[in-house]
């Protein structure tokens, strides 16, 4: 029987809702612009114009929003943020700081925080009137200040405030839809950065799945050979060197094919050199057409570690592992299938059901390699797995030949 792992869903602000808040924050900003801009000769800017001015503005503060809410980043976007709103001065701040002030008037930099502190309290946009903001000098054009907040993932962490001489409704409305554009890239940002540390999180757990047994019984094995077989030992020591080496090496996303399968050969021979030559057999088909194929690091071992963890779990005389590599036209297929003692479906479907916490009939690997596959290519790319009771089991997975993004590194 066929047994297809549920899809993974990512929690986070939706693609939606950002491309909603673009595109209100062009309209208002839009709007507004072309009620206002001038060229420096005093005709009207052209609205085609004017709209290509402000996705360009709004292009030029997400770079600097994507990287999240710091110094740097709010000083780099602040900029951009006053020329979207078209006020003298504009201010960032987080919860604890004033980030950055962008134009005229900069003396009134330290009243920020207090103009801020009731908006960070209750998450509510703030309008201080000329009796809060303004300073004594006639000539300054700040009178008045609207203060909005920056959500991210509906806690507040940060403001918005726009600095100027006088509010009116539109002017209302773009600092409202500033503000929630730029909550929206801040979510990006902070998704981005989760992503980063799941990616990072599951590589340890794939590394953690290396069992400190194989390491024990590794190196038990190529003792009790040092005396009988010194050859032998040495080179399963090499391979036992090469496959930590391989595993253990820095982060990288992607490798190719061919390097995965060497890791899995030295994989397969220290553990046949554990359970004997008889008992565990292998056997390895690959086209050469999808050897240079970039495959996620550490996809393919977790599956055949798998394999004979439960394969082998009741004693099986003899085992057989047979990994499979054929060029499929855009795609490449591959599978790793045993003859071993297989499980029922339903009992597997339960075992992927709670993210493979079951880590004794390594759920972990597969749940891993699943959801990683499709998180880079796509739903459709998830792990495939045919199995009975008594018929062994069967992981198929397929990996376009080229995806953007994707590079061995």
């Amino acid at each position: 029987m066929t047994v297809a792992l549920p899809s993974v869903v990512m929690l986070g602000i939706s693609v939606e809702a950002v491309l909603a808040a673009t595109a209100a924050l062009m309209a208002a900003a839009a709007g507004w612009s072309l009620g206002s801009a001038r060229r420096r000769d005093g005709h009207d800017v052209p609205g085609g114009e004017s709209s290509f001015a402000v996705l360009h503005t709004i292009s030029l503060a997400s770079a600097s929003l994507r990287t999240g809410l710091s110094e740097e980043s709010a000083r780099r976007a602040a900029r951009h943020l006053r020329e979207l709103l078209g006020v003298p001065a504009v201010a960032v701040t987080d919860t604890e700081r004033l980030l950055a002030w962008e134009g005229v008037g900069e003396a009134h930099a330290g009243q920020v925080l207090g103009l801020a502190s009731p908006v960070l309290g209750t998450g509510r946009p703030r309008v201080a009137a000329p009796a809060l903001v303004a300073c004594g000098d006639p000539g300054c054009p700040l009178r008045v200040a609207v203060i909005t907040p920056l959500t991210i993932e509906g806690r507040v962490a940060g403001t918005l405030a726009a600095f100027g001489e006088g509010v009116r409704d539109e002017r209302l409305q773009t600092v409202g839809e500033v503000a929630r554009w730029a909550s929206g890239q801040l979510e990006l940002a902070e998704l981005d950065s989760s992503k980063t540390r799941l990616e990072e999180a599951e590589m340890r757990a794939l590394r953690a799945q290396i069992s400190p047994h194989f390491v024990y019984n590794s190196l038990t094995t190529i003792a009790s050979f040092v005396r009988t077989d010194p050859e032998r030992a040495r080179e399963l020591l090499l391979d036992f060197a090469d496959f930590a080496r391989y595993s253990f090496r820095d982060r990288r996303d992607f490798t190719t094919l061919a390097e995965e399968l060497r890791s899995i050969h030295r994989y397969l021979l220290l553990e046949r050199a554990r359970f004997g030559d008889e008992r565990l057999r292998f056997s390895v088909e690959i086209a050469p057409e999808v050897l240079p194929v970039a495959v996620p690091f550490l996809s393919l071992q977790p599956l055949v570690e798998n394999a004979i963890r439960h394969g082998m779990q009741y004693g099986t005389e003899r085992f057989h592992v047979r990994i499979t590599a054929r060029d499929a036209g855009a795609e490449a297929e591959i599978s790793v299938e045993d003859d071993g003692v297989g499980m029922d479906p339903g009992k597997l479907r339960a075992l992927l059901a709670d993210g493979g916490e079951d880590a004794a009939h390594g759920g972990i690997g597969l749940v891993n390699v699943d959801h990683r596959l499709r998180q880079v290519y796509g739903e459709e790319y998830g792990l495939v797995i045919e199995t009975a009771v008594g018929a062994g089991m069967k992981v198929g997975l397929r990996v376009p030949k080229s995806h953007p993004g994707v590079a061995a590194g």
